[in-house]
């Protein structure tokens, strides 16, 4: 059982008239009793004079019973019904109420259909014979103002009916006066005879007009056949130009196809010195960062050297420090200069002793040690400025 099946088997007994009300939660159990209701009643809608016993108090009545109306249905209305779902009387016994509900729902909502049918019809033809009615009232109205205008008229000339009279009655009494007639006439036949001599000489215009049109027409037709068959002879002969020009748009072709490869060669070889500059940059950036990190290295070293060095050499010390400092204010000062001559003034530096190196072995130590640090930091600036980029 589905909730819409319920809903429009509810909906559609409310609308066949069904006197009691059937909600969606009769049929959560079995119900026999509103399911032999429902079905008396349907049988009775569909045929009032049928003779269906209603007893269901026993299970033979109640088999009965389903078996009556499944038999009468099957004959009469032609609806196969399942007894099996009707006589567990639950919510699958909705599908098979629905087949009868259905039909007699369909009945009723045809006959609706047609009621209004007629309706719609009956009033159709009572608004065309009112339109009918009104348009014969407008006739008879404007008949009336005709007659009335003729009567008024015919009054008139009914009044002027004396003297009339008297002119016609002198007009047949006076004898008729042959030559007046006959020049009259003759008048007449001359003003005919000329109205049809002006009309034959419209029409014998009309023919040279057409004559004219025709021969213009014919000329054109030779003009249009004569340009044609020139059309096709140009058409057909080849310019002399042709070949030299087909010659050409070939080479421009393919200098045009020869202009995109170098292009895209020349973009991508841009591209790829881009990319090397950069690359190169990044290697030297990198190497001049070494070398800082290895100065400040070394000279920490050589403090921490200086510092622990004996009170003997401490003024020898000193004043190498104050003559390192000097030189490291001096290279601030002074203009910017390669690395590589830093580098060399750095090692011409270091390699020069201080002072005489005879004094302690302490002295000595520090030294053999800075110009140790020195010989290292000297290969490595002088490999990886060798490397650097040529554009630096």
């Amino acid at each position: 059982m589905s909730f819409r099946d319920l809903r429009n088997f509810t909906e559609m007994m409310r609308a066949l008239g069904y006197p009691r009300h059937i909600s969606m939660e009769n049929f959560r159990t079995p119900n026999f009793g509103l399911v032999s209701e429902v079905l008396l009643w349907l049988v009775k809608r569909y045929e009032p004079q049928t003779d269906i016993p209603s007893d269901v108090e026993t299970e033979q009545d109640r088999v009965f019973f389903i078996k009556a109306i499944a038999q009468f249905l099957a004959t009469k209305a032609h609806i196969k019904l399942n007894t099996k779902k009707l006589y567990q009387a639950d919510g699958y016994a909705v599908k098979e109420l629905l087949k009868i509900t259905s039909v007699l729902y369909n009945a009723m909502k045809t006959k609706g259909m047609e009621d209004s049918k007629i309706g719609e019809e009956d009033v159709n033809k009572f608004k065309f014979d009112l339109g009918s009615k009104i348009a014969d009232l407008k006739a008879a109205r404007q008949l009336a103002s005709e007659i009335t205008s003729r009567g008024a008229s015919l009054y008139e000339l009914l009044g002027k009916e004396v003297e009339l009279r008297k002119l016609r009655t002198e007009a047949i009494a006076r004898p008729l006066e042959i030559n007046e007639t006959e020049k009259v006439m003759r008048i007449a036949i001359k003003d005919i005879l000329a109205q049809v001599q002006k009309t034959k000489d419209l029409l014998n215009n009309v023919a040279s007009d057409e004559a004219n049109l025709e021969a213009k027409i014919e000329k054109r037709k030779l003009e249009l056949e004569r340009n044609r068959k020139r059309l096709q002879t140009l058409q057909s002969v080849r310019p002399a130009f042709m070949d030299e020009y087909e010659k050409i748009e070939e080479e421009l072709q393919k200098q045009y196809d020869i202009y995109l490869e170098k292009f895209r060669n020349l973009a991508y070889l841009e591209q790829q010195l881009e990319d090397h500059h950069r690359m190169e940059q990044e290697r030297f950036e990198e190497a001049e960062n070494t070398l800082r990190l290895m100065q400040n290295k070394l000279k920490e070293e050589e403090k921490r050297l200086l510092r622990s060095g004996s009170n003997d050499d401490s003024d020898i010390d000193i004043q190498e420090d104050d003559e390192s400092d000097s030189e490291l204010e001096e290279r601030r000062l002074s203009k910017p200069r390669t690395a590589m001559e830093v580098l060399m003034q750095g090692t011409a530096a270091a390699f020069a002793c201080p002072a005489p190196c005879a004094r302690s072995q302490n002295t000595a130590l520090l030294c053999i040690r800075i110009q140790h640090l020195n010989c290292s930091v000297v290969t490595f600036a002088a490999n990886t400025l060798t490397c650097g980029p040529k554009n630096s």
